[in-house]
């Protein structure tokens, strides 16, 4: 990790930065280094390198999925591989999707294990809404088992009714589930 802090430094103090990266959602772009996205991740490599999709003569790409602060969480695992609690926690949602889409493995990853750690009755509705969206087959068996161990004050949340208005789908997983293991 030692190696890694000088990354985290030019980054910070803006060293030599040759793109911009914009949010979708409000604030200003961040400056970037062009190898550090494309190193990090193969969408971001074929952005930079594609010519129909190259950056344009400004040096800029927008991430329309994140806000700035959200978009700063990203670029700083990025360059350190790491997030401090405080971010992942606020942005763990946004950053999940964020590295689905933009197949980013050890970001993916290092959401999957928070989620997975926090896991709890106030959050595992929509922690199986983002492993059904990640298509994470490991968090999304997880949480539908916790769920379903946990099935009686779920449905009694006003969570819930919300949950089956937003993804019905999975609301049939999971009563097919609690009434399936119900049945044993």
């Amino acid at each position: 990790m030692v190696f890694l802090r000088g990354f985290v430094a030019a980054f910070k103090a803006q060293i030599h930065t040759d793109i911009l990266v914009s949010p979708g959602r409000n604030g200003p772009p961040i400056p970037a280094h062009k190898s550090v996205l494309a190193a990090r991740s193969e969408i971001f490599k074929n952005m930079l390198e594609c010519d129909e999709c190259k950056a344009a003569p400004s040096n800029a790409i927008t991430i329309p999925d994140l806000n700035h602060e959200e978009l700063e969480s990203l670029l700083e695992f990025l360059y350190s591989g790491t997030l401090n609690v405080e971010k992942l926690e606020k942005h763990v949602y946004a950053l999940s999707q964020a590295a689905d889409k933009y197949v980013i493995p050890h970001l993916l990853k290092h959401c999957e294990r928070y989620l997975l750690s926090s896991l709890s009755t106030s959050n595992a509705l929509e922690t199986l809404e983002i492993a059904d969206t990640c298509s994470n087959h490991n968090l999304k068996e997880t949480t539908l088992n916790f769920l379903v161990k946990n099935i009686e004050h779920m449905v009694s949340s006003p969570k819930f009714e919300a949950f089956v208005h937003r993804s019905p789908h999975l609301t049939v997983q999971l009563v097919t589930r609690a009434f399936v293991n119900g049945a044993k």
